[in-house]
């Protein structure tokens, strides 16, 4: 079994910041890529960022030059930087790790942005 605990969400104005963090633990290895997706209210889950085992990186456009995707490998956490964060941001946030052949999926943190 894999648990991923997620932290960092909240509220903040537009224009500020905010760092989320998702930390996997149990039958971890071999992790393929983690990622992060979120869902705003009434609208699909959608992709944000994803990085492979490797450093590869991968941004929905919306959130390119603002957001940053980064992963401690030792530590099996995923990071997501939030800059200039946008009231079209808000949502719950859910972090995702792919370990062959299942993706697993953490139980989401609210991010709201005030304009």
């Amino acid at each position: 079994q894999v648990q991923l605990v997620e932290s960092g969400g909240g509220l903040v104005q537009a224009g500020g910041s905010l760092r989320l963090s998702c930390a996997a633990s149990g039958s971890v290895f071999p992790i393929i890529t983690m990622g992060w997706y979120r869902q705003a209210p009434g609208k699909q889950r959608e992709l944000v960022a994803v990085i492979s085992a490797g450093g590869i990186t991968n941004y929905a456009d919306s959130v390119k030059d603002r957001f940053t995707i980064s992963r401690d490998n030792a530590k099996n956490t995923v990071y997501l930087q939030m800059n200039s964060l946008k009231p079209e941001d808000t949502g719950v946030y859910y972090c995702n790790v792919f370990i062959v052949p299942t993706h697993y999926w953490g139980q989401g943190t609210q991010v709201t942005v005030s304009s």
